[in-house]
């Protein structure tokens, strides 16, 4: 019988407690939790504070339940912080809600912590109406003050994948919205400017008000935060959501285990930390990535829930590496869909790679088609072997989802942009056009 503990149950928790429970004899698995619930996905969060799913589909926000994992034979602590971790003595402390104090020994440690987010150090951050909004019980509280006539004007700060999220559902709710981020173009880490330039007229056509190339310098407020300062003015606002961005939460176990240079666990494919005892998983840990064919970190759910399959995989007695990850995302705002994988041009070059890329824009299908959206793509690709290490996809139409994940699989394969140019992709009107945008974007290729 092997015991294996794992610190947090959230998408990559979740995941490597399923491998074990379902794949694997002979496995006590013990899932500690500090909040009240778990395996919440807060992706979801700006969908339900958008009204864009009712009410009653929110409890679906949890794919899996405390229950669930009890009758598999699991042995499950909510409300629960670990304190400490003794490495040696393999011992894991832990503290209830209620003060109660006790000792969880094991055989293999998962420690699934997650990210948490980063807080702004300005002057008024304790002010009363600033939020994050990570967890359920922060959705619940921004959810529940939008209900408000009090609350008119919404400050979001971070213009990544939450934070704009976060500005179209506060707009959905007929809010002003005021989107503040210290560069001066919204979602950065994933896209080029050629595409999130068309994003930034999205959200202002929708009536966002942009804040970018704004950093906020100070809240103002006597209880309640009144007013956001940045260098350009003082801007009135009723509430703030904080949607900076996350930092690996690594604090119990980075003075014995081994970090990379932003604080997240180090691992090796397999997920084992330099302690062979010791797993981590999700947002906490390193991945690699094929397309910068190195160890980086990419703090993705999708990302989560495949270190933590691997991380039970070995537990439970297989010898399985992972096979790396793209950092595939996507994100749709008012009708406008965007979606990607890999590196762009300028996150390509910010990490040492010499790269091209090859752009090519036209309707996705046939012009005698009635209902036809236009589609825009660029395909990154290094200079010297052709590799394909990145690819954007842009339009109104959502089915270019589907597309990125070839794309997804290309970089983890290697295939080259000259490879691209010639795959079969097959042709029928209602879908694409005879020269398909994806073989015409590798065609262009210099």
């Amino acid at each position: 019988m092997t015991k294996t503990v794992i610190i947090g149950s959230n998408h990559a928790g979740i995941a490597a407690g399923n491998v074990l429970l379902d794949k694997y004899e002979g496995q006590e698995v013990v899932m500690i939790e500090r909040n009240s619930n778990f395996s919440y996905l807060s992706c979801g969060t700006a969908l339900w504070v958008g009204r864009q799913i009712d009410e009653d589909e929110v409890p679906g926000l949890f794919y899996t339940n405390r229950e669930d994992f009890e009758a598999k034979g699991a042995k499950v602590y909510l409300e629960t912080a670990v304190d400490s971790i003794d490495f040696e003595k393999k011992e894991v402390h832990c503290v209830t809600s209620d003060g109660s104090e006790f000792v969880e020994s094991y055989d293999k440690l998962v420690i699934a912590t997650g990210s948490k987010p980063i807080s702004p150090k300005v002057p008024g951050r304790e002010l009363k109406n600033i939020t994050f909004m990570k967890k359920y019980a922060e959705g619940e509280f921004i959810d529940g003050i939008l209900d408000s006539d009090e609350i008119q004007n919404v400050a979001v700060i971070g213009a990544g994948y939450i934070g704009v999220e976060m500005a179209e559902a506060v707009k959905r709710r007929g809010k002003n919205v005021l989107l503040f981020d210290a560069m001066d173009r919204s979602l950065p880490s994933y896209y080029d400017r050629e595409f999130t330039d068309a994003m930034d007229k999205n959200l202002a056509d929708n009536g966002v008000e942009l804040h970018l190339g704004e950093l906020v310098q100070e809240y103002k407020g006597t209880d309640k935060v009144e007013a956001v300062v940045t260098a350009n003015g003082e801007y009135q606002v009723d509430l703030v959501v904080n949607a900076i961005g996350f930092l690996p939460n690594s604090e119990l176990g980075k003075d014995h285990l081994q970090v990379y240079k932003n604080g997240a666990y180090l691992v090796n494919r397999h997920q084992r930390t330099n302690d062979p005892d010791v797993y981590a998983v999700g947002d906490c840990a390193t991945v690699y990535s094929n397309a910068l064919q190195d160890t980086t970190y990419i703090a993705l759910a999708t990302n989560a829930v495949r270190t933590g399959m691997v991380a039970g995989e070995n537990i439970g007695g297989a010898a399985v590496a992972s096979p790396g990850v793209q950092g595939s995302n996507g994100i749709s705002i008012f009708g406008y869909n965007m979606v990607s994988t890999g590196y762009s041009v300028e996150a390509a070059e910010r990490h040492g790679l010499v790269v091209k890329y090859t752009d090519f824009e036209d309707t996705q299908k046939p012009g005698f088609m009635k209902k036809n959206d236009k589609v825009k793509i660029r395909i990154v690709y290094e200079a010297t072997t052709r590799r394909i290490v990145g690819a954007q996809i842009a339009s109104t139409t959502s089915e270019i989802s589907m597309a990125i994940h070839m794309f997804s699989l290309a970089i983890e394969r290697g295939v080259t942009v000259d490879e691209l140019a010639l795959l079969d992709l097959f042709f029928l009107p209602h879908f694409n056009q005879p020269y398909n945008y994806i073989n015409k974007a590798a065609l262009a290729a210099e």
